[in-house]
């Protein structure tokens, strides 16, 4: 339809950012930058904030922005967030696994964490897995929250779900929300 697409990628090593265009071939060229872009090493931990700042200048006409991360780690980004709110409509894409929200009840595990390299030895007692359960829950909460506070909707897609039928679902609850038929 002629819409004008770009793309602002943040791996933790570099922020890229792709001016929006029109056009067949630019959405081919947006795609295949996306599909190459290398992640980060091991160790380095994306920088959301620095992705939105990118987003929010310059500051052009009114556009929609879709913000999409697991947004795990902290919410340094709600500033800026809400920046991007204020002049554009906003829709925040939360891609979760399972486990970001739920241990299995495995017993004693060595977790390593992709972002810092820290190893952890820890027992997943029950008790733990309800206080890591209560933990990812306050978080999703704040990130919600976070949204609302700025103008934005929020649509959780779980890597263990149809994220087709998930979008679906988001864009009725939001097309029944808003009175349309």
């Amino acid at each position: 339809g002629g819409n004008r697409h770009g793309a602002v990628i943040v791996t933790g090593d570099s922020v890229t950012r792709i001016p929006a265009r029109a056009g067949r071939a630019h959405a081919r060229n947006l795609l295949k930058a996306l599909a190459t872009t290398h992640r980060a090493e091991s160790g380095v931990r994306g920088d959301l904030n620095a992705g939105l700042e990118a987003l929010r200048r310059p500051q052009r006409r009114r556009a929609m922005a879709v913000v999409i991360s697991d947004f795990l780690g902290p919410l340094d980004w709600s500033r800026s967030l809400r920046a991007i709110g204020a002049h554009h409509e906003l829709l925040g894409v939360e891609v979760l696994d399972p486990l970001d929200v739920e241990l299995p009840d495995v017993g004693p595990v060595t977790l390593a964490d992709a972002e810092s390299g820290e190893i952890v030895e820890i027992d997943v007692t029950p008790r733990v897995r309800a206080d890591f359960a209560a933990a990812a829950a306050a978080h999703r909460a704040e990130v919600q929250s976070t949204f609302r506070g700025s103008a934005g909707a929020l649509m959780t897609l779980r890597t263990d779900r149809d994220w087709i039928a998930d979008t679906v679902r988001f864009v009725g609850r939001r097309r029944r929300a808003a009175g349309v038929r």
